[in-house]
């Protein structure tokens, strides 16, 4: 890319956007009551027939539309998007709960598939990506660790031990978002193949884990404020002498930290554009909350703060927008060290911009905000968990300001 900042809707973009903005509003929106509604019909960690309907139906028609697999960007597999056009997109599929899913775009499974695509051995890719690229499977991506701070990844210490032509795999890994989905049927997983006298970013290795593996234990999924988001779920997994072929270990043994910067990066744009996709969604319901309610004999949009509150909570989406294109602008340079200070800075913008309008939202909705009868709630606790996937926001800030104060010392900061 020449050195013009292009943050705009492209005319290559605009009528993608508008067809997925469509299809979200038309069809996929109206559904996700009912999908919700299904889950506590019988065994929540199997979609019962009519979840199935629901998905298989929206992804039938997003294909048909040739609505499919935008995350591939700069491509030729997909549509050969630039992160700042796809980021239009991400946008809106975070107005839905299933949104993302219809169109082949959910977390991990992008992540897992640029990894799989970059790094798998071409057995790996008939057996996984394909399946996964078809959208007739989910995947997993384990990384965190319930006794030790993996805020800190060098800290992760799953032994992942040579043995013949296999690894042996041995510990605990929590957080383990979708691996609750009875479609998940691969992990990749990030493990310590080397001991500490190994330089520090090169203790670890990621390597390809097929769920039903042997040794494999789900030992209870991990709620988010009291909710387990079925089928989809944040598991804690036992591996015990878990044993897996040494062909599965992406690019060798000390090189799990380079792929996961790859891995991570492009993840955390989208997921901070699907964060303003749902605060877009809540000023919208909050608009329209205040102007249809009235209390003391006016319409709630007329009463106290609350058009500051609506004026602020435009503007703070605005601003938030943009520096998340601005983020997604200097990944698409490919300078992965040049863009990272940006994507942490919107990593902690896009989640605390989110919750407050979303939080201002319940409030203009009274006792209905905090109820299922509105999308909020169910949002607000996404994004609350937000703030902690992909590194909570005071790693992300010490990223920023190491980066700001080595402007002006030539000290390691």
């Amino acid at each position: 890319m020449g050195g013009q900042m292009e943050l705009g809707i492209s005319d290559r973009v605009a009528p993608l956007r508008e067809k997925v903005s469509q299809m979200i509003e038309n069809d996929i929106l109206p559904l996700d009551g009912e999908y919700l509604a299904e889950v506590n019909k019988g065994d929540r960690w199997h979609h019962t027939e009519r979840q199935i309907e629901i998905l298989e139906g929206l992804k039938s028609k997003a294909k048909e539309q040739g609505l499919w697999n935008f995350w591939l960007t700069d491509s030729e597999k997909g549509f050969g998007l630039s992160t700042v056009e796809y980021a239009y997109l991400a946008e809106e599929m975070g107005k839905s709960l299933l949104g993302a899913e219809v169109f082949n775009c959910s977390a991990p499974d992008t992540g897992n598939m640029e990894v799989l695509e970059r790094y798998g051995l071409e057995k790996h890719k008939q057996q996984w990506l394909k399946p996964l690229l078809d959208g007739k499977i989910r995947s997993a991506y384990l990384m965190t660790e319930p006794d030790v701070a993996s805020s800190d990844a060098t800290n992760v210490s799953m032994s992942c031990v040579r043995d013949g032509d296999d690894y042996i795999l041995d510990g605990e890994k929590w957080w383990s978002s979708g691996a609750g989905d009875s479609r998940c049927k691969i992990y990749i997983v990030m493990v310590k193949t080397a001991d500490d006298n190994a330089p520090k970013h090169q203790r670890h290795s990621m390597i390809l884990v097929p769920a039903d593996s042997t040794g494999i234990e789900i030992l209870r999924p991990l709620q988010v404020y009291g909710l387990d988001d079925a089928p989809h779920g944040h598991m804690h997994i036992k591996f015990k002498n878990v044993r897996v072929p040494a062909s599965n270990l992406l690019l060798g043994e000390g090189r799990g930290f380079e792929i996961a910067q790859g891995r991570l990066g492009p993840g955390r744009i989208h997921h901070c554009m699907r964060a303003i996709g749902q605060a877009e969604l809540a000023l919208e319901l909050m608009c329209k909350r205040a102007l249809n309610r009235e209390a003391f004999g006016k319409p709630i949009a007329h009463l106290g703060a609350n058009y500051d509150i609506i004026a602020n909570a435009r503007m703070e989406i605005e601003m938030a927008r943009l520096l998340c294109l601005k983020a997604a602008w200097m990944m698409d340079k490919g300078d992965a060290r040049a863009a990272a200070p940006w994507i942490s800075q919107i990593k902690v913008i896009a989640p605390l911009t989110a919750l407050k309008v979303i939080d201002e939202a319940v409030q203009i909705h009274g006792g209905a905000g905090v109820s299922q009868d509105t999308p909020l709630a169910r949002m607000w606790q996404n994004v609350r968990t937000l703030r902690l996937a992909d590194g909570p926001d005071a790693v992300h800030r010490m990223q920023v300001a190491r980066s700001e104060l080595r402007k002006f010392t030539q000290q390691k900061v």
